[in-house]
C-alpha cells in the first residue's frame, strides 16, 4: 500500500526471490516501506519493525483504514446488527442474507457467503452468534482474495495506463491521486489530456499536473486518440516511466463512444506495440450492483487489468466488491475514501472485509 515514507533510506539487501523484472516497482497490496535498490531495481516491502519509517509507515495505514471503516459505518452496522442475537438459527442466515442484498453483495456473492459461512460454523461448531461475524470476515476475505493484486510499474517503459470510466466517477481526480503516489515513489509520470469531449477536462487535468509537477500533453480540440499517440511517443522519447491516459466518462451504453474507446488503444499500441499495459476503470462506490454492470461492459469492449473504487466516504455500501469477486474478478488496485491527496490507497481483502463488518 502507498506509505508515508522518506523518500531516501540506506538500502537493505532484496529478496531474490521477490524480483519481478527489472527495473519494476511493484506497489504492492500492503504496508509498504522502501527496500532495496538491486540491478536497478526499486523494491518494496512491509516495514520492517526496527526501521525509522516502519512506524510512520503504520500509523498512516492505520489511519487510512479508519476512514474507511468510517465510510462503510452505515452498512456495517446493518451487518452487525444480525449477530446480536443468542441462537445461529435459520432466522439469523436469513436476517444476514437481507442485509448483505443491502449493502449490494448481489445474489450470487450473498449466496456464495451463507453457503461458506454454513459450512464453516458447522466444521467450527460455532455456537455464539457474535463468533459468526469473524467466521463471515474470514469468508469474505478470501472471497475478495483474487481482487488483491500488486500494480507493477517498471516492466516496460514507459508503463501506459489507459484510464476509463462513466461520468462523475471521480476517473480524472484518481489520475490526480495516483500520479501522486507515483512521483512520490520517485517515477516519472506523463499525463494525456484525452478526454477532448468536455470543455473543463483538459484545465481540470493541467491542475492536477501542476500540484504533482508533472508534463501534460494535450491538444486544444484534438483527436483523443491522437492526443493519447503523441503521449505515448514523448513519454519515450523524454524517458518517463509512466504515461496516464484520461479519457472521456461514457456510459457503456453509448456504443459510438465506446468505440472511441477502442480505437484509443488501437492507436496507442500503434505507438508501442506492448501498450496499454494497463486498462483502469473508475468505479463509483456509491453506484451499487450497477457498478457490477460499468465492470462487464468495460470488461467485455477493453480487457480490462484493473479498478479503482472511489467515493467509499459515504453512502457508499461497498458490498458490490463480493459481487464483483464472484462474477468478473478484475483486480481491484486502488480505493478512494475522500478527496485528498493521500486518501488513495491499495486494495486490501482483509482490511476491506473488517471495515465492510466492523
Amino acid at each position: 500500500m502507498f506509505s508515508f515514507f522518506r523518500k531516501k533510506n540506506p538500502p537493505t539487501p532484496a529478496d531474490p526471490e521477490k524480483t519481478v523484472a527489472p527495473n519494476a516497482t511493484t506497489i504492492a497490496p500492503e504496508t509498504l516501506a522502501p527496500a532495496a535498490v538491486r540491478d536497478g531495481a526499486m523494491r518494496f516491502s512491509r516495514p520492517e519493525p526496527d526501521t525509522d519509517d516502519a512506524p510512520t509507515a503504520v500509523s498512516a495505514r492505520n489511519s487510512w483504514v479508519s476512514k474507511l471503516r468510517a465510510g462503510l459505518r452505515k452498512t456495517s452496522s446493518n451487518i452487525a446488527a444480525v449477530f446480536t442475537g443468542t441462537k445461529i438459527d435459520e432466522g439469523l442466515y436469513e436476517e444476514l442474507e437481507s442485509a448483505l442484498v443491502l449493502a449490494d453483495a448481489g445474489v450470487k456473492a450473498t449466496q456464495h457467503l451463507l453457503d461458506d459461512l454454513k459450512r464453516r460454523v458447522k466444521q467450527t461448531r460455532t455456537t455464539d452468534p457474535a463468533m459468526v461475524k469473524g467466521i463471515l470476515a474470514d469468508a469474505l476475505t478470501e472471497l475478495l482474495a483474487p481482487l488483491e493484486k500488486a500494480l507493477v510499474i517498471g516492466q516496460h517503459r514507459p508503463t501506459v495506463m489507459m484510464v476509463v470510466g462513466v461520468n462523475g466517477a471521480g476517473k480524472t481526480t484518481s489520475i490526480g491521486k495516483l500520479t501522486r503516489h507515483l512521483s512520490y515513489r520517485g517515477a516519472s509520470v506523463l499525463l494525456a489530456a484525452a478526454d477532448t469531449f468536455r470543455a473543463a477536462a483538459k484545465e481540470q487535468l493541467a491542475i492536477w499536473a501542476d500540484r504533482n509537477t508533472v508534463e501534460i500533453i494535450s491538444q486544444q480540440g484534438g483527436d483523443p486518440a491522437a492526443v493519447s499517440y503523441d503521449a505515448v511517443v514523448a513519454g519515450t522519447a523524454r524517458g518517463k516511466d509512466v504515461v496516464l491516459v484520461d479519457t472521456a466518462g461514457r456510459l457503456p451504453t453509448q456504443l459510438h463512444l465506446m468505440e472511441e474507446l477502442k480505437k484509443i488503444k488501437r492507436v496507442i499500441s500503434k505507438a508501442d506495440p506492448s501498450a496499454p499495459h494497463e486498462v483502469l476503470l473508475v468505479i463509483d462506490g456509491n453506484t451499487g450492483q450497477n457498478a457490477l454492470s460499468q465492470v462487464k461492459a468495460f470488461d467485455d469492449v477493453l480487457s480490462l487489468t484493473g479498478l479503482i473504487i472511489t467515493k467509499l466516504d459515504g453512502t457508499a455500501k461497498g458490498g458490490v466488491l463480493a459481487a464483483i469477486a464472484r462474477e468478473r474478478p478484475v483486480p481491484v488496485y486502488f480505493i478512494g475514501v475522500g478527496e485528498k491527496l493521500e486518501e488513495l490507497e491499495t486494495f486490501n481483502a482483509r482490511e476491506f472485509a473488517q471495515a465492510l463488518l466492523a
